[in-house]
C-alpha cells in the first residue's frame, strides 16, 4: 500500500512537472469539433505562465481573427516575426488569454491571394463565422479557465480580421465589451445565404454605443483612406466610447500590439461593461437573432437589415433598410418581437403603435409571459411604439425621425422649416412639452429655436416644422457635416437630448460635361482602367444595358434608369473624360431609388464597393414638373510616391484612394 501510495505521488509531481513545462510553451495548436461547420476546427492558444500554478484563477479573453489568405497560426503576413512574437510576449507578462481564430474555409482558399477566409463575400454566407464564434466561446469557457462575462471577453483583428473583431462585436454586444481593429477591411457581406448584404461598420456605430472601440491604423497601409473614414464617423458617434492610433509603418500589418492589449486590459477592469443598458440601438441582417435578452424573427425572403432604435421598458422604434446607409424599408417583412424580462409576470400592457410609413396611431392589448416578457408583431414599413403599464414608467416623449433615409440633406443659403415631430408614448396626455434646438456648428443659423407644445394626447404626433426654422452656409465640393441638438422639457423639469445629424448640400455644384439617361438602352462608354499596385492607368471601353423603358435617353413616367456622366478629371492624374454611373438623390416624392448597384473598384481587392442607383419615375409623375436632382460619382487611382518614406522603409504598395463627386442635373416630366 505504501509503494502505491509514493507511486501515485510521484506520477502526480511528474504530471505537475509536465504541466508546468507545457505552461511555459509559447503557444498551442488545438482543436475542437464544431457543429456548425460539422468538423474539427483549429485554433492557436497563448496562455499566461501562471496558468499552471497552483492557485486557481480564472483570467479574461481575446479573440484574435487573422487576415485575408492567412490561418490561426498568423505567419503568413509577417512570416511569424511580428504578431506571434508580440502576442506571446504580452501574455507572458499579463493575465490573459489570447485564442487565434481559423477563418479558414477549404473552397476558398486556391493561394496565398486567392485564400478568403470567413466567408464574407457577396455570394458567400453558407458559413456563418457569427454562430461558430458563439460555438468557440462555449469551448473555451468551457475548456479552460476563463472569466465569462461581458467585459472580460474582447475581440481583435488584421484586415479581414479587423472587420470581423468590429462586425461579431457589433452582432453580438451583449457578449463582447471591447474590439480593436488593425488596419481592417472596409466592407464584406454578412447575413443569411442568398440575403447577405454589405456592411461597413461605421455605417452602424449604434451597435457599439455600449462597447469600448480601438482603431490601429499604419501609415503607409494601402487602404487608410478607409480608416480614415472609419475614424472620422466614430468620433462623432459621441456614445461610442472610441480611440484612434496610427503608427509610422511602410505597409499593411498590425502595429502596436503591446499597446492595443493594453487597451482591452484596461476595458477588463472596467465594471460599468457589464452593465447592461437601459436604452440601447442595434442593426442586424438576420432574419433571427437575440440581442440584451430580446429575441427577433423576420419573415420573407428579400434582403434587408432590422434597426432597432431607443429600445428601453417604455419602448422602441423598429424599421428595416433594405441597404445601408439610407436603403428604403421593406415593408413587406413580418417581424416578431420577444421582448427581454422586463415586465410583470401575467399581466397585461398596452402597446400604443404609431405607424411612421401610414402617419397613424394604433393601440392594442398584450399580455406578458410567466417571465414578463412580451410578444407582438408589426411589419418593415417602420414602427414607434410605447409600451404602457405596471412598472414602464413615465416614457419620455419621442422625436421622431426626420427623415425616412439614414441621413437629411439639406440646402444652404435657405430659410429651412426643420422637419421635428414629436410623440407621445404614453398611455395618457402630456402637457407643456417644450422643445429648444442648438448647434455648434458655426455653418447652422438657428432662425426659430424653441416651442412649446401645451398639450400632446395618448399616441398623438405633434409637427413642429411651423414653429422651428434655421439657415445653413456651405462651401463647394461635397456634402458638408453638421448637427442639432434637440432638448425637450417635460413634466415640469426632466429632460431628453437628442442629436440630429444632417448633411449640407454644397453651394457650388458643377453641371456635368454630359450625362446619359440609361432607360433600357444600350451603349458603349470609355471608363478608366486602373494599372496596378504602382499606379497608372489608361481607358477602356465598356458595354452596358441598363433600366427600363423606350430608350430614348429621356426618363418617362414609369420607366427605370441608371444615370452617367462624362468627368473631364478623375483624381487619377491619368483619368481624362471618362465616364461614371452615379448615386442619384433627390428630395422629390416622383423618384425612387429601387436599387443600390454595388460593383468592384476594378483592381482594389478590399471588399469596397462603388455604390450607385437604379432609379424609377413614378407613373403619376405630373407632365411638365421638374425634378432637380444629385447626382454623386466616384473616381479612383493607386497613388504611388516612391519617394516618400515611412520610418526607414519606402512604400511597399500605392495607396488606394478615392474622391466623390457632385454634378447638379434637372429632370423634366414630359
Amino acid at each position: 500500500m505504501r509503494k502505491s501510495i509514493y507511486g501515485l505521488f510521484g506520477v502526480l509531481i511528474l504530471s505537475s512537472l509536465a504541466s508546468q513545462l507545457l505552461a511555459r510553451q509559447p503557444f498551442y495548436d488545438r482543436s475542437h469539433y464544431s457543429e456548425v461547420f460539422r468538423e474539427e476546427r483549429k485554433y492557436r492558444l497563448f496562455l499566461p505562465p501562471a496558468y499552471e500554478d497552483q492557485v486557481v484563477r480564472h483570467y479574461p479573453v481575446i479573440y484574435y481573427f487573422h487576415g485575408h489568405s492567412d490561418r490561426y497560426t498568423l505567419e503568413h503576413y509577417d512570416d511569424g516575426q511580428i504578431t506571434v512574437p508580440a502576442v506571446v510576449d504580452f501574455v507572458s507578462k499579463n493575465d490573459v488569454i489570447v485564442v487565434a481564430v481559423d477563418g479558414y474555409v477549404a473552397e476558398h482558399y486556391t493561394g496565398f491571394y486567392g485564400g478568403n477566409p470567413w466567408d464574407i463575400r457577396e455570394e458567400g454566407g453558407h458559413y456563418d463565422f457569427g454562430r461558430y464564434f458563439l460555438e468557440l466561446i462555449e469551448h473555451i469557457d468551457s475548456t479552460y479557465r476563463t472569466l465569462t462575462d461581458r467585459r472580460h471577453r474582447a475581440t481583435s483583428g488584421l484586415s479581414m480580421g479587423g472587420f470581423m473583431s468590429l462586425y461579431l462585436s457589433a452582432r453580438f454586444p451583449h457578449l463582447v465589451g471591447s474590439a480593436s481593429s488593425f488596419n481592417p477591411g472596409p466592407m464584406f457581406y454578412v447575413g443569411d445565404p442568398g440575403r447577405t448584404v454589405l456592411w461597413w461598420p461605421p455605417h452602424h456605430t449604434d451597435n457599439h454605443t455600449h462597447s469600448r472601440i480601438r482603431l490601429i491604423r499604419a501609415s503607409g497601409d494601402y487602404i487608410s483612406q478607409y480608416h480614415e473614414e472609419a475614424r472620422e464617423i466614430y468620433a462623432r458617434a459621441l456614445e461610442v466610447d472610441f480611440e484612434y492610433r496610427q503608427d509610422e509603418f511602410n505597409r499593411h500589418a498590425a502595429t502596436s500590439i503591446e499597446e492595443t492589449f493594453a487597451f482591452h486590459m484596461e476595458s477588463f477592469a472596467d465594471p460599468t461593461l457589464n452593465n447592461i443598458p437601459v436604452e440601447w440601438s442595434h442593426h442586424n441582417p438576420f432574419a433571427e437573432f437575440d440581442v440584451w435578452g430580446y429575441r427577433f424573427r423576420a419573415t420573407g425572403e428579400e434582403k434587408a437589415l432590422l434597426y432597432l432604435e431607443n429600445v428601453s421598458q417604455g419602448g422602441l422604434r423598429i424599421r428595416t433598410r433594405q441597404w445601408a446607409p439610407d436603403g428604403p424599408p421593406l415593408a413587406t417583412r413580418k417581424i416578431e418581437v420577444t421582448t427581454a424580462a422586463l415586465y410583470r409576470p401575467n399581466e397585461e400592457y398596452r402597446l400604443i403603435d404609431y405607424d411612421l410609413s401610414r402617419d397613424e396611431t394604433r393601440s392594442r392589448m398584450v399580455i406578458s409571459d410567466s417571465s414578463g416578457r412580451l410578444s407582438f408583431e408589426v411589419d418593415g414599413s417602420g414602427h414607434q411604439i410605447g409600451i404602457v403599464g405596471r412598472g414602464t414608467g413615465g416614457q419620455p416623449p419621442v422625436l421622431l425621425p426626420v427623415t425616412d433615409k439614414d441621413h437629411l440633406y439639406l440646402p444652404p443659403n435657405e430659410t429651412l422649416s426643420l422637419p421635428l415631430r414629436v410623440f407621445n408614448p404614453r398611455g395618457k396626455a402630456m402637457d407643456n412639452v417644450r422643445v429648444q434646438i442648438s448647434s455648434e456648428y458655426p455653418t447652422v443659423e438657428i432662425i426659430s429655436g424653441s416651442y412649446e407644445i401645451t398639450k400632446l394626447g395618448s399616441g398623438e404626433v405633434f409637427d413642429l416644422s411651423p414653429y422651428l426654422s434655421l439657415r445653413l452656409t456651405a462651401g463647394g465640393g461635397y456634402y458638408d457635416f453638421a448637427s442639432l441638438l434637440a432638448r425637450m422639457t417635460y413634466d415640469g423639469w426632466y429632460s431628453r437630448q437628442e442629436r440630429i445629424d444632417f448633411r449640407i448640400i454644397p453651394e457650388i455644384i458643377p453641371e456635368p460635361i454630359a450625362v446619359e439617361i440609361m432607360d433600357g438602352r444600350t451603349k458603349t462608354f470609355s471608363v478608366f482602367h486602373q494599372a496596378g499596385n504602382q499606379g497608372g492607368g489608361s481607358p477602356i471601353e465598356r458595354k452596358v444595358s441598363e433600366g427600363k423603358g423606350n430608350g430614348n435617353g429621356i426618363l418617362e413616367p414609369g420607366e427605370e434608369a441608371t444615370i452617367w456622366v462624362q468627368m473631364r478629371q478623375g483624381i487619377d492624374p491619368f483619368d481624362k473624360n471618362n465616364w461614371y454611373r452615379c448615386k442619384v438623390r433627390s428630395h422629390s416624392p416622383w423618384i425612387t431609388e429601387i436599387a443600390d448597384i454595388q460593383e468592384d473598384k476594378q483592381r482594389e481587392w478590399t471588399g469596397a464597393k462603388e455604390r450607385t442607383s437604379l432609379i424609377r419615375l413614378s407613373p403619376e409623375a405630373p407632365s411638365g414638373t421638374k425634378i432637380p436632382v444629385i447626382l454623386d460619382n466616384e473616381t479612383w487611382s493607386f497613388y504611388y510616391t516612391p519617394d516618400v518614406r515611412y520610418g526607414k522603409e519606402k512604400l511597399y504598395q500605392a495607396f488606394q484612394r478615392h474622391r466623390h463627386h457632385l454634378h447638379r442635373l434637372e429632370i423634366t416630366v414630359e
